[in-house]
């Protein structure tokens, strides 16, 4: 994976950093980072792990994270150092490559940089967990609780009543420009919402302003790219493989370009 290096970045010759994901690249988590990585211009490499195997509780993935989940980033460039947490990962990678921020990513005053800081946290606490378990319970666990999918359906419903209302009147989620914010919650509403949502609803029509929205930030090169990136990884891998052991019914991969999502191809 990579990409051209913006103006903000350092010339010397950096090594690739590596990150430890799922096989197939499916977990929404992963592409925050893959956006951020592109966009401050650094390689890549790529540790496909098998969860059906359990390779992510194996070594040599748990000797770097004692949690045994992904995603894991280790940096050859300052001493093989290991992080992992998503957004744990993305605050790393803009102090470590982007000290200044330049990109302006972390918000451009300590007003901004609080907002971003603030919906890091809210993806964390509430988006992640919250559509996982929708997820669980529709698709995992061994039995039937219709009491629990409702539940958890209607707390996605609730992270998307935020996010639209937040959005009625502003482009990006800080400021006036894309920061780690907009990275942050993409995925999770791009990829898995279309699978979690209840029956008749959709982003495109009951909330339109996170519609736009995330047009807008899926518009950016870097996002483009690695929603290429991951429909190759999918079709490759998860025709023939199980997505997560004990699946008792398929989540099909969400393709946003095949299934026709109102996504730009200009950045």
């Amino acid at each position: 994976m990579t990409t051209t290096a913006p103006e903000t970045k350092v010339e010397q010759k950096l090594k690739p950093v590596v990150m430890y994901i799922h096989m197939g690249m499916h977990m929404p988590n992963n592409w925050k980072i893959c956006f951020l990585l592109k966009e401050l211009g650094l390689e890549c490499e790529m540790k496909f792990l098998d969860f059906a195997k359990d390779e992510q509780k194996q070594s040599p993935h748990i000797d770097q994270n004692p949690n045994g989940r992904i995603p894991t980033l280790v940096d050859r460039n300052n001493n093989s150092f290991p992080v992992w947490e998503s957004n744990a990962i993305l605050m790393y990678l803009m102090d470590r490559y982007d000290g200044e921020n330049k990109t302006g990513f972390l918000g451009t005053t300590s007003e901004e940089k609080a907002q971003v800081i603030q919906w890091l946290f809210f993806q964390a606490s509430g988006q992640g967990p919250y559509y996982g378990q929708a997820h669980w319970f529709m698709f995992l666990h061994p039995e039937e609780i219709p009491s629990a999918i409702k539940r958890y359906q209607a707390e996605i419903l609730r992270v998307l009543s935020v996010l639209e209302k937040h959005l009625q009147d502003r482009d990006w989620m800080v400021g006036s420009q894309c920061t780690l914010a907009d990275f942050a919650l993409l995925p999770y509403n791009l990829f898995y919402a279309p699978r979690l949502l209840p029956e008749g609803v959709s982003i495109e029509q009951q909330y339109p302003a996170v519609s736009a929205w995330q047009a807008r930030v899926a518009s950016r090169a870097s996002v483009l790219e690695t929603i290429r990136e991951r429909e190759v990884q999918m079709r490759e891998f998860t025709s023939t493989n199980p997505i997560f052991p004990g699946e008792k019914s398929r989540m099909e991969p969400v393709f946003p370009f095949s299934e026709g999502a109102v996504i730009s191809s200009q950045a």
